[in-house]
Order: structure tokens, then C-alpha cells, then sequence
């Protein structure tokens, strides 16, 4: 079935497509985006999605900083493209959570200061960006995610003036789901908003920062972020002291039980650090936080009073009325069961799985195109609808470089991440949709896979 798939697939393109997907060293043959039979009428009707960029402000410790100079490649041919309509950044642009514990984030000045700095840091990218946006001919949109949601709409528009931004409506500004001109049947959103780690969380913790909505999933990037820039070995990190489970019949105990295990999880194989975890090293001053806290604040222990499992941070998070009120805040249309998300948190299926979920099984939703970001695990997965018809899920993956403890690390992160997806309308009325999902490996387009649905 496979195979009579692709073979069906292959016989609406021409040869040009594989020269489109996986590049050419001639320098005479068309744009890349443009070198297929599907556009050779040069029509604008592209939509070119990336996510994940995670641009920093500083480049000693960003995200990405190896995979700068083939970003910004990628968005001249974006811009040079005669047949590109729309290009979606589907969250996750810039990163004000991956920053080291002992870090003051706004360095003494403003999120505004932060934003200028970004763009300063990596100033290739954005002066691509606004010329695209500046020249009209390629739809530009901006789409929150989770290490950006801090940012209110005018932050982003200092970024790039006159950027779309696609949020949802309300004061629920660090979520949204973009619909692509013309294509309601298209949602394309980041995918954070399903996270129990990285939902925007309101009211979490009024006793500390009222009116904060940063969520427990701010505080996992920061440590991940000292963990590699003052690494330790596994075996000499901090281990994350035992937790007894006084009470077994209640559910809010049980639920704090697994957020317990995920951290110790990742705390002691994963992002380990050689940090006290009583020392406050993690210095917020960031979205109504303006302590310094430590990881023992984070983690569940026992209550010395009665044993209970408790915490500092977000102890009131781990019921089921509060978490079906936290996806209503967030907007999720179909609520889940709150052991399901928590554990779903650090289980990419489960979040991936949302896509069909909230879209394709939900009686309310025409949409049959999805495409997340969030996981960084790119991938196209079919389905169908309640009314059997052909879906797709996509997963447009990440450009963040590949993290190493080891400085001295032989790693060819040109080969690396680098994720893409185009989604091409075929068909004089538009109704048949090809979507490759596409690697800029060597700065080529490597095709990874390739389906197609019927509007």
C-alpha cells in the first residue's frame, strides 16, 4: 500500500520534483522552491512552514548559533521564490527560556531590551525576514510557542515590523492557530498548549507571582540550559532526593507522583546538574516572576508537617478541574485526562497524537491538514476524519543545533535538523494538497517524505 502510495504521488509530478527536494549543484537551474513541473506556471501558491528556530540573544549559549548561515540561505531562497505564497513560522522564533540558571535574563533591562538584543544577535536572519516582509510578495506569519510566549504583539512587530501574527483572540496572547489564506481546511499551530509543562498556566502561583502565566516547563529550560553550559557526568550530578507516597487513593497525590518521576527522570539522565538543589540559582525576573528559586522549589516533596506530597511552585495545578480549566484558558476544544498529559509531556506521540485529536476526530473541526511544531521530531503521519476521509498530521521539526556537553565534540550539524514543510495546492481549483516535508541538509532540499490529501 506504501508503495502504490508514492507511485501515485510520483505520477502527478514531474522528474523536476526530486531536483526541487533534493537540491542541485548546478547553478543555472531554477530556485529550489521553483524547479518543479507543478511550478513552472510561476504561480505564488507555496506555504512554506519552519518552527523552532529558538533564536537567542546571546550566541554563547543560544539554541542555534551552528545553523545560523544555513537559516539564513534558506530564507534568501524563500525570499528569491517566484512561486512561494506564504511563509509560516509556527513558534518557538525566539527563546527567552533557554538561558543558564544564574543568568538575569533582561541583564538589568527590559523585555523590549531583550527583543533588540535578539535581533542584534542575529541580525542575518531578521534583516531577510523584514526584507521579505517589507517586499510584499511572500505572506509572512508568526505563530506563538511556548519559549516565546512571553512576548506581547508589539515585541514581536519591533522583531518585524508588519509581520502577520496569528493569536488566538482575547488576552490569551501566547497561543494561536493560523488558517492559511484561502485554506480553512489548513491549521497550523505550535502545539504547547496540550503540554501540561508548557500550557500557559494563569493563576498558578499567586502567592509568589500574581498574575503569572509562565508555566512549570520555563523552569525544566532553564536547568536544561546550566546542565549544558556547566555541564557535569551523569554520575556525579545532583540526585533528586526520595519521595514517599503517604496517601495512594487520591488522585491529586497520584498525579503529583508522576510529575515527580518525569522530573527525576530527566534530573538524573537527561539535564543533569552539579548545583545544591537548595541553592536559588534560578533567577527569574521574567513574566511577573521576580525571584530567585531553587530546584527543590520546583520538585514535589514530602509535606514535614503530614507527609503529603507537596511544592513551592504550581502546587495547585495537579487536579482534574484545574487542569480541564487550564486547557479551556488555553483553548483546547477536546480536554484531556490530566495523567495522560502530564506523562504526554515528555512523550511526543501524545502531542502529536493531539492533532488528531483536537482536529480530526472532533465533530466541531472541517480541518484535514495539521502541522505542529513543538516536539522537533518532524514527521507526516496519515489519518482520517469522522467521515472517513483522508487527513494528515505533520510535524515541522526544528533548526536548533544539535546539543553537545562535550565542546570538543566531532558533530556535523549540517547534516542535522534543518526541518521544513511545503505544502503545495495542485489542480487549476486547488483541491488537491502535496506536502513534502523537506531537510536542509548540506543546504540542500533532502526530501524525508511526501503524501498528498484531496480537499
Amino acid at each position: 500500500m506504501m508503495k502504490k502510495k508514492y507511485f501515485l504521488i510520483l505520477l502527478l509530478v514531474s522528474p523536476l520534483f526530486f531536483i526541487s527536494c533534493n537540491g542541485n549543484d548546478d547553478p543555472d537551474l531554477a530556485n529550489p522552491f521553483d524547479n518543479s513541473s507543478e511550478s513552472l506556471d510561476e504561480e505564488r501558491d507555496k506555504i512554506v512552514v519552519i518552527s523552532d528556530l529558538h533564536l537567542g540573544n546571546d550566541l554563547i549559549y543560544s539554541e542555534n548559533v551552528k545553523h545560523l548561515p544555513r537559516l539564513e540561505q534558506f530564507l534568501k531562497e524563500v525570499r528569491d521564490s517566484k512561486t512561494i505564497k506564504e511563509l509560516v513560522i509556527a513558534g518557538d522564533m525566539l527563546d527567552e527560556w533557554y538561558i543558564p540558571t544564574r543568568v538575569d535574563t533582561y541583564g538589568g533591562g527590559t523585555q523590549a531590551d531583550f527583543v533588540k538584543k535578539s535581533v542584534a544577535a542575529n541580525k542575518g536572519v531578521f534583516d531577510l525576514l523584514n526584507a521579505i516582509i517589507e517586499e510584499g510578495k511572500v505572506k509572512v506569519t508568526y505563530v506563538p510557542g511556548n519559549h516565546d510566549m512571553g512576548f506581547l504583539p508589539e515585541h514581536i512587530d519591533m522583531a518585524m515590523p508588519g509581520v502577520n501574527q496569528a493569536r488566538d483572540e482575547g488576552e490569551k496572547y501566547p497561543v494561536g492557530t493560523y488558517y492559511p489564506d484561502g485554506f480553512p481546511q489548513i491549521a497550523i499551530e505550535h502545539g504547547h498548549r496540550y503540554d501540561f509543562f508548557n500550557a500557559i498556566a494563569p493563576e498558578a502561583n499567586e502567592s509568589e507571582a500574581p498574575g503569572a502565566i509562565t508555566p512549570p516547563g520555563y523552569f525544566f529550560a532553564r536547568i536544561a540550559a546550566n546542565s549544558f553550559t556547566n555541564p557535569t557526568t551523569e554520575v556525579a550530578a545532583t540526585k533528586v532526593p526520595p519521595l514517599t507516597f503517604k496517601d495512594e487513593v487520591s488522585a491529586e497525590q497520584k498525579s503529583k507522583g508522576i510529575y515527580f518521576s518525569l522530573w527525576k527522570g530527566v534530573l538524573e539522565k537527561k539535564i543533569y546538574v552539579n548545583d545544591s538543589f537548595s541553592e536559588p540559582i534560578i533567577t527569574t525576573k521574567i513574566g511577573k516572576f521576580t525571584k530567585n528559586y531553587a530546584v527543590n522549589d520546583i520538585l514535589p516533596q514530602n509535606s514535614p508537617t503530614d507527609g503529603s506530597i507537596q511544592m513551592k511552585l504550581y502546587n495547585g495545578l495537579f487536579t482534574q478541574a484545574n487542569w480541564n480549566a487550564r486547557q479551556e484558558y488555553n483553548n483546547v476544544a477536546v480536554l484531556n485526562e490530566i495523567n495522560e498529559s502530564i506523562l504526554g509531556s515528555l512523550n511526543t506521540s501524545f502531542l502529536d497524537d493531539q492533532g488528531e485529536t483536537q482536529y480530526f476526530k472532533n465533530p466541531d473541526s472541517n480541518v484535514r491538514l495539521v502541522v505542529f511544531g513543538h516536539t522537533h521530531v518532524p514527521m507526516i503521519k496519515a489519518s482520517t476524519n469522522l467521515k472517513e476521509e483522508s487527513c494528515l498530521y505533520v510535524n515541522s521539526g526544528t533548526w536548533e543545533d544539535q546539543k553537545t556537553r562535550d565542546k570538543n565534540a566531532a558533530i556535523d550539524q549540517d547534516a542535522l535538523k534543518m526541518d521544513f514543510v511545503v505544502i503545495d495546492p495542485l489542480g487549476s481549483e486547488k483541491k488537491s494538497l502535496l506536502v513534502k516535508l523537506c531537510q536542509y541538509k548540506y543546504g540542500k532540499h533532502t526530501l524525508k517524505d511526501i503524501d498528498m490529501i484531496e480537499l
